[in-house]
């Protein structure tokens, strides 16, 4: 076994799924063996014990057990053979030793904290870690994978927009804009990412940029989507600038639009 192999205890040992997967310890990367990755990645996205049986039918569905089974055990010869050794196994069930991080883990936990309204010093720094998140084992198109990347997506976005709201309320606000951009990167469609970014603006006193993102917005809908924004959204840009001139807001600055009901889809 090499100095950088992953000994029995798997201690300090962290499993990197984003733009992976690859295991690193010490500060360095052991690349995973390419018949041993699909177990790596789904082992570690199931946060536990996980049965023999389960983990060869979806690995290889369209074998027969005894081959998939057959397969699993080379697998996990594999990653021995490698000195990556991350399992406890019996003859029913693989679980990862206790110790062993996994990237997707920590990047969830930090979503939850922040929509629990429960954030520690250092979950504000953690904007841009959050976004490379999506990056979740590109190029891997299994059932298992892109169930699992649209959850971490909805995760973070919900996070991100949050951690905006947070960081309105504490009165940081360059890094507020900073959140609700990423977020409306992400996802530009995304009403409520849009609207975390007006809000922002509009705690700046920034009524033009707020006013930009809103008509920006509302092509990209209508381009895309043949739908106007809510109007909820509206009525966060056009009452301020209407105050702020001192009359009201005239009536054909915004009309909200359905699809039209004649246009193929």
């Amino acid at each position: 076994m090499s100095s950088h192999s992953v000994g029995s205890a798997g201690r300090g040992a962290t499993i990197r799924l984003f733009a992976g997967p690859y295991v690193e310890l010490d500060g360095q990367r052991l690349e995973i063996p390419e018949g041993s990755k699909r177990l790596i990645a789904f082992v570690a996205l199931q946060h536990g014990r996980v049965e023999r049986r389960h983990i060869a039918g979806t690995l290889w569905p369209f074998c027969d057990e005894c081959r998939a089974q057959g397969n699993l055990r080379s697998a996990l010869w594999r990653l021995k053979k490698a000195g990556i050794d991350l399992f406890t196994t019996d003859k029913w069930a693989v679980t990862l030793y206790e110790g062993i991080r996994v990237d997707v883990q920590e990047v969830s936990a930090w979503a939850d904290r922040l929509l629990l309204d429960d954030p520690g010093p250092d979950d504000f720094k953690f904007i841009r870690h959050g976004v490379e998140a999506l990056n979740l084992l590109p190029g891997w198109y299994d059932d298992w994978i892109i169930l699992e990347r649209e959850r971490l997506r909805q995760r973070v976005l919900h996070a991100l927009e949050a951690l905006s709201h947070r960081l309105v309320h504490l009165g940081a606000l360059a890094d507020a804009v900073e959140a609700a951009l990423y977020a409306v990167d992400i996802e530009p469609l995304r009403e409520s990412a849009q609207r975390a970014l007006i809000e922002v603006h509009l705690a700046e006193g920034n009524w033009v940029e707020a006013h930009r993102v809103f008509t920006a917005y509302r092509k990209l809908t209508r381009s895309e989507l043949g739908v106007e924004p809510t109007s909820a959204l509206a009525e966060l840009i056009y009452p301020k600038v209407a105050s702020g001139r001192g009359d009201h807001r005239p009536s054909h600055v915004y009309v909200a639009r359905q699809p039209d009901p004649q246009v193929a889809i």
